[in-house]
């Protein structure tokens, strides 16, 4: 039996004040909500989902203008639960863009923007993280000040810092030594079902 093929929405994430930019491109079935393009973003970029995120609109849309993420609670009404919300509501023209939010301590801002939309290849199985530039941010080291500190020490091994920087990325839970920020091979990137990483967030067990 054939089956008729779905659309697909190609995203191009930009992790803005980077330089070089660093940057991923994804293509997501177009029938996803903004809980699973969230978990598609961060396994893409490679971040480990350990903070809180938005998606902060940039027109009224479907959300009226309110963020999309994790309400704190029920009555919270300044944020929309992410999964419910469609994507492609959203998303309705070519060159729309949304900022996604991630660590509120740390504050990495990216622009989401819509490239493309096609029909899938029945062979392939999505997402699909087709290209992209430059490899993440380790988690928690300070945001952008933290991340190009850390850049300028680890190119000198002779700096008074270099040993306890490597340190601190050989024991981080991702253990991220040794770390080369120009690398990144999308062919490695595996993503995560957005359902069990809801259960995970929301500390749900299996029936």
């Amino acid at each position: 039996m054939e089956f008729a093929p779905y659309k697909v929405l190609r995203f191009k994430v930009t992790l803005l004040g980077t330089q070089p930019e660093i940057w991923r491109i994804i293509d997501i079935p177009d029938d996803y909500n903004f809980w699973e393009l969230h978990v598609a973003i961060q396994d893409a970029m490679g971040w480990l989902d350990y903070h809180l995120h938005e998606f902060v609109p940039n027109k009224k849309g479907p959300t009226q203008g309110r963020r999309i993420g994790i309400p704190e609670s029920e009555s919270d009404t300044d944020v929309v639960a992410d999964w419910d919300v469609s994507v492609k509501k959203y998303f309705s023209t070519l060159g729309n863009t949304i900022q996604y939010n991630y660590d509120f301590g740390d504050g990495w801002q990216h622009e989401v923007q819509l490239i493309g939309m096609f029909l899938a290849d029945i062979t392939d199985d999505y997402p699909i993280c087709c290209d992209g530039k430059g490899a993440c941010p380790p988690e928690d080291c300070d945001g952008l000040p933290g991340y190009y500190d850390l850049i300028q020490i680890l190119s000198d091994p002779k700096n008074e810092e270099y040993d306890a920087m490597v340190e601190w990325l050989k024991g981080h839970a991702k253990k991220y030594w040794p770390y080369k920020p120009d690398s990144f091979n999308p062919k490695k990137v595996k993503f995560a079902d957005p359902y069990e990483r809801w259960k995970i967030a929301f500390n749900v067990a299996d029936e």
